[in-house]
């Protein structure tokens, strides 16, 4: 009775921290995030500026105040 009841406090969840992409796969759901594996952040404080998509579209054409972090 115990287990069943765990089972139903609990996810089971999936995380595959690849080089091109996060992803995030919950049982019963499916995949719930797919995101590239960029990073962009202040160079000087080193704020988080964007993280996923929105970094990646800041791939070349982020001020010289950030930089843009890759695995």
């Amino acid at each position: 009775m115990f287990e069943k009841l765990w089972r139903l406090a609990t996810l089971d969840v999936g995380i595959d921290l690849g080089t091109a992409n996060v992803v995030v796969h919950v049982r019963g759901k499916g995949v719930v995030i797919r995101q590239p594996s960029v990073v962009a952040r202040h160079m000087k404080t080193k704020v988080i500026l964007a993280m996923g998509d929105e970094a990646k579209k800041m791939l070349g054409k982020n001020p010289a105040k950030s930089k843009n972090l890759l695995p």
